[in-house]
């Protein structure tokens, strides 16, 4: 086949070898694992269902140096780089991409995942292949494709907290060429909040999301490959996610004077329940009602035996309303009702040339992406009755092209040079305001446009090289820079329109910039029976994002600004051992020093010296262990027992803009499954227990200031859980 290896091979199921090795793209080529010169990891549709994983946030238990927390949507966290601006105009620092697509908006990443192949984590710069807002990894999730072969299959949970969720899938051989798949995913469950209030409106169900998937394959030649996916989804479940700061911790829990930070103290014997209650009387039934839907295309032509063209191409929109409410510290029963819409919309289109002959591998691209988005954002009686303070802003605008080259040259059969370089410009923009509306007059106070525009660019490039021991395994070391662009907060420069009272320094940002160095190894004994794989990095950040809600628009707003610089340095290690038949044994070890370089945010009016302080969810370490035993029956079925536990050292949780600094406990989390297989593997049940230690572990933590009406709030990841699960196919 013509150059079998420089596609993605999108028709086929996840290929695992014989020796438990896996087939990967994360090069956007076909490789091993094991031989690929990447600090990644790639997790078979098959392990996550071993190993219980249904959602994106638990997939940091199997991946070293990974937080992927809900934070108005999906916030990823890798090797200690984040960014908690989930707003229409904020970016990630680490990319998720469902397919291979670029996923902008954090709300719309996770309903993606069903009815998954595998998912490959990349850590580190990706910004040679992958291109935008890939500073600190890649997240890419791989649906299922259309295989010649019928099959259908169904899957279904069932968990504490009314926790349902079910998948089905068909797939269909049409002709000799050409194939359906569909699938259809179903998601609900409760709030984990207890609700303490008194009110007579409900908080639940947490999510409620109908998903669904119809993929086309066409084998139109040989040489000639059309893959087509589209999906729709639809999220009715109100969200209440968040409690009282002061569940969590005690004493002063915002800024205690200029330039000084709170540090609050953790309560520690709090339980469980006490922990995740909340006594906020709702002002109106709060809802979501948010829906996505998009359609994505990959066209492979194999031009020769050396020369393989492919284009990837996206659309895709996102409609989003709620109501919600606002708690106040005045007490539980007061606070504001807010309202949301927004509609968002982006398109990217990406076409590459791979070139293969002899010791050369060649690939080179350009890639357009465009996101449009038009929301408004209001507070109801903010200012007073009959009032409602708030952002409307339409239409916001984002725009990526970029240009790349990636070559490999192969001086022996073992040693291989590698070397990229990308070109990157984004323009931003944003047309808006800050206002407040009387409702009985109607008539609208423009506190300030909102109007702002910027271009960035930035070439990016990489070296690397590895080298082959034949039998053994693989060594390599890179050197990488990443770059995600700079961009602008709520307001207008001074001189500009209505209000616009910002200097420049204060309303633009400027682009985040990173230099990653890494030396690593991924080896095994020659009987497979060990596979160990470890790495150093460091990593030179300039300008990295910060982001923060303060009170700097005449009313909560979210402000992003530069860090000077930061450092992280970090050794990840990760082992499979399989000592004996039926038995496999996984640990993972990592130790992470991330913190600023130099930083000195403003708090309370002066200027607070974070130098060397823990950057957000950067436990410095985290050790992970599973076991796997396999126990065959005399009917050919067999039952599976695994159990995995995670420790954790503690990590910080800083609020910049209110001046606290809180700081989640170490702790540990371990869960067990059970899953019986028939003897042919049509049909499997089983049950699971998850965090037996029932830990409420911190994942977003917010303060109050005197400034501020608003209490601080808690978010946390799942309590311990119990369920059953199922599945059959034909």
């Amino acid at each position: 086949m013509a150059l079998a290896a420089a596609t993605q091979a999108y028709a086929q199921t996840t290929q695992v070898t014989a020796d438990g090795d896996i087939i990967v793209t994360a090069t956007r080529t076909e490789t091993l694992l094991s031989k690929t010169p990447i600090a990644m990891t790639a997790v078979s549709g098959d392990q996550l269902v071993q190993k219980g994983i249904t959602n994106t946030t638990q997939l940091a238990d199997s991946v070293p140096n990974v937080s992927i927390v809900r934070s108005n949507g999906l916030q990823i966290t890798i090797r200690g780089v984040t960014s908690t601006d989930g707003t229409e105009k904020g970016d990630p620092s680490a990319a998720f991409l469902a397919d291979g697509i670029y996923l902008a908006r954090p709300q719309a990443q996770e309903v993606s995942f069903f009815d998954v192949e595998r998912v490959e984590v990349l850590r580190g710069p990706q910004g040679t292949l992958y291109g935008r807002n890939t500073t600190a990894g890649v997240v890419n999730v791989i649906t299922a494709s259309p295989k010649q072969k019928f099959g259908a299959s169904a899957d279904a949970s069932y968990e504490s907290f009314n926790h349902v969720n079910g998948t089905a899938t068909l797939n269909v051989p049409v002709t000799e060429t050409f194939a359906l798949r569909a699938a259809v995913n179903y998601d609900r469950r409760d709030t984990y909040v207890n609700k303490a209030s008194t009110d007579k409106f409900s908080w639940g169900p947490f999510k409620n999301v109908f998903a669904a998937r119809l993929s086309a394959l066409w084998q139109a030649t040989p040489n000639l490959k059309v893959l087509v996916k589209g999906d729709y989804s639809l999220d009715d479940g109100y969200g209440v996610n968040s409690v009282p700061i002061t569940n969590f911790f005690s004493g002063n829990v915002g800024s205690q004077s200029a330039g000084v930070m709170a540090t609050p103290t953790y309560n520690i014997n709090a339980s469980s329940d006490a922990l995740r209650t909340s006594n906020l009387n709702e002002q109106w039934q709060g809802k979501n009602h948010n829906k996505g839907a998009g359609v994505m295309g990959q066209v492979d032509w194999n031009v020769s035996d050396s020369l393989t063209a492919t284009y990837l191409g996206s659309y895709r929109t996102m409609d989003r309303y709620s109501l919600g409410s606002l708690a106040s510290v005045t007490g539980p029963t007061a606070g504001n009702r807010t309202t949301f819409t927004g509609h968002y919309w982006q398109t990217s289109h990406e076409a590459r040339l791979a070139f293969k002959k002899g010791p050369v591998f060649l690939q080179a691209g350009g890639y357009y992406f465009k996101e449009q988005s038009g929301i408004a954002f209001f507070i109801l009686d903010f200012f007073g009755p009959n009032s409602q303070f708030g952002f409307p802003q339409d239409p916001t605008k984002a725009v990526t092209k970029g240009a790349f080259a990636q070559g490999s040259y192969n001086f022996t059969d073992n040693l291989k040079l590698t070397a990229g370089v990308r070109y990157s410009s984004d323009d931003k923009s944003r047309v808006g305001a800050t206002v407040n509306d009387n409702l009985l007059t109607g008539v609208r106070t423009t506190f300030q446009t909102n109007n702002a525009s910027r271009n960035f660019s930035k070439t990016t490039w990489r070296v690397g090289v590895d080298y082959d021991l034949p039998g053994i395994g693989l060594l390599y070391a890179n050197v990488a820079t990443g770059y995600k662009a700079g961009g602008f907060n709520d307001g207008c420069e001074i001189g500009t329109g209505t209000g616009c009272a910002l200097p420049a320094s204060a309303l633009y940002y400027q682009p985040e910039t990173l230099t990653a160095y890494e030396a690593g190894f991924k080896v095994h004994t020659p009987d497979n029976v060990l596979r160990f794989n470890g790495n150093y990095f460091h990593y030179d950040y300039n300008g990295l994002q910060v982001s923060s809600v303060q009170n700097v628009c005449g009313g909560p707003c979210q402000v992003t600004a530069n860090a000077a610089t930061a450092k992280v340095d970090g050794v990840e290690l990760e082992a499979v051992l399989r000592p004996a038949k039926n038995h496999t044994i996984d640990a993972m070890v990592t130790f992470l020093d991330a913190r600023y370089g130099s930083y000195t945010p403003p708090i309370n009016g002066a200027n607070a010296n974070f130098s060397g302080l823990q950057l957000n969810r950067s436990p410095k370490s985290v050790v992970a262990l599973g076991y796997t035993y396999n126990q065959p029956l005399s009917n050919g079925g067999e039952v599976v027992l695994n159990a995995r536990t995670r420790i954790s050292a503690s990590y910080a949780l800083t609020d910049v803009g209110n001046g606290a600094f809180f700081r989640q406990p170490g702790y540990s989390k371990t869960d067990i499954t059970v899953t019986y297989n028939s003897p042919d593997k049509k049909y499997y049940v089983g049950a699971f227990a998850k965090n037996l230690e029932n830990r409420i572990v911190l994942t977003g933590a917010t303060g109050q200031t005197a400034s501020s009406s608003f209490v601080g709030t808690a978010v946390f990841e799942d309590p311990r859980t119990f369920g059953v699960r199922a599945g059959i196919k034909f």
